[in-house]
């Protein structure tokens, strides 16, 4: 249990440290196909190099899917939750301190937290960031409660959902800056409400949507493939 909460630490935070880094720079550039390439390369990446030991989840709202398939315990799911809040805070702090006492400090560009309202490239309000995210996160986990479900499918899980993570975030990017995973939020909403970065305060006002809105979409999409798994 020690080594697989710890796999989850450090994939959670290498996500954060790279995806949000990319998506508070624009990559210098990069634009949304660029973020959201970032946000899915570090899924592959982590998926071969941790999958083996924990499942690579890296994300409370696939920890929950995997409970309610009864793929973890009570225990299990409440040891990875920790481990992935603690490593996002984790990536975040890394990602501050890279771009201490640089031209362009993080403080001005922010840690690419998720927002609605005026945080909102689109504008959308609470209600259509609710439902983007609901929306964003069922589409991820069912696409990996369904790839996940036979061992054949084994070598190339990782792939496909490092690609449906990029999938979504195409969409969610413009709408919310896309989260789909509770601590990948709250990392860097916190970190950027506690050291002064620029919409800090707003990102951490607003996480609790970017906590319980996924939560939601990956409870129905658990329950949906269950529904139609008739092995389960």
């Amino acid at each position: 249990m020690g080594r697989k909460c710890f796999a989850e630490f450090i994939g959670t935070a290498v996500l954060v440290t790279f995806g949000c880094g990319v998506a508070a720079t624009n990559g210098f550039g990069a634009g949304y196909v660029g973020i959201a390439l970032a946000f899915g390369l570090v899924i592959v990446a982590m998926a071969y190099s941790i999958g083996n030991v924990s499942g690579c989840h890296v994300n409370p709202a696939v920890s929950l899917a995997m409970l309610v398939n009864k793929k973890l315990t009570p225990k299990e799911f409440l040891g990875y939750v920790v481990s992935q809040f603690l490593g996002a805070l984790f990536g975040a702090v890394v990602l501050y301190f890279i771009f201490l006492g640089a031209d362009t400090p993080i403080t001005e560009l922010g840690m690419g937290t998720n927002g609605f309202g005026s945080a909102s490239a689109a504008g959308i309000s609470v209600v259509g960031a609710f439902d983007a995210e609901l929306v964003l996160t069922f589409v991820f986990v069912f696409a990996i409660c369904g790839v996940t479900s036979k061992e054949e499918f084994s070598n190339i899980a990782g792939l496909v959902i490092g690609l449906t993570l990029t999938l979504v975030h195409l969409l969610g990017l413009p709408l919310t800056g896309t989260s789909v995973n509770p601590a990948r939020s709250f990392g860097p909403a916190l970190v950027s409400a506690l050291t002064g970065c620029s919409g800090g305060a707003l990102a951490i006002s607003q996480v609790w949507l970017f906590i319980v809105a996924p939560l939601v979409g990956s409870f129905l999409a658990a329950y949906c493939y269950k529904l139609l798994d008739s092995k389960k």
